[in-house]
């Protein structure tokens, strides 16, 4: 598998379960009660793209910077946090609400700058910056922002679907742990390789 397939494919199943449960996924489903799917949808995903190309970016660079084995170690325990901070579980603050559920002539700048403020130094920022420092090509820095990027907006995606549909009946806890042990076996596979020189 090439370098951009391997980190596309990677970025997106990280991203996918890393979204699953996060106050971003709360957020697209509040959004989609107030508003049309699609204007909802092309926000979140204007928004992904610009804050995961940032968050590549700056995986980039730190991956430039500093020794493989360090990085595949710091990567491995960043996975472990990121498998308790899901299983912890996120929630919407009163004043995420209020932005999520007000009204406006513009449904998508609305949703993308909310999105975009709300991602920052978010888990799923982290994740990324995290998977960009594994693959430092060109070809797999792209694959990490393509992944990334898709990963999220089909889990939102996924979110507003599934919330129309379902209501609030979705299983939320069974989730965050299905998505934490995924985070867990990740890191222990990152520390395996950082070890072993795989």
């Amino acid at each position: 598998m090439t370098g951009f397939l391997a980190a596309t494919a990677l970025s997106f199943a990280v991203i996918f379960v890393a979204e699953l449960g996060d106050k971003s996924q709360l957020m697209a489903l509040t959004f989609a009660t107030r508003f049309r799917a699609l204007p909802v949808l092309l926000g979140i995903a204007a928004a992904t793209a610009v804050t995961h190309a940032v968050s590549v970016g700056v995986g980039y660079l730190l991956g430039a910077a500093i020794p493989t084995f360090w990085i595949s170690l710091v990567a491995a325990v960043a996975f472990v946090g990121f498998g308790l901070w899901t299983l912890r579980g996120d929630t919407l603050t009163d004043d995420e609400k209020s932005r999520a559920g007000g009204t406006s002539r513009s449904t998508f700048l609305t949703v993308g700058v909310v999105f975009f403020l709300a991602e920052l130094g978010d888990k799923t920022m982290l994740a990324t910056i995290t998977l960009a420092t594994q693959y430092p090509g060109a070809s797999g820095v792209l694959g990490v922002w393509v992944g990334s990027t898709v990963g999220m907006v089909l889990a939102d995606g996924l979110a507003i679907v599934l919330g129309r549909v379902l209501g609030r009946n979705l299983p939320e806890r069974l989730i965050r742990v299905g998505a934490a042990v995924l985070f867990f076996a990740f890191a222990a596979w990152i520390a395996i390789e950082a070890f072993t020189g795989a």
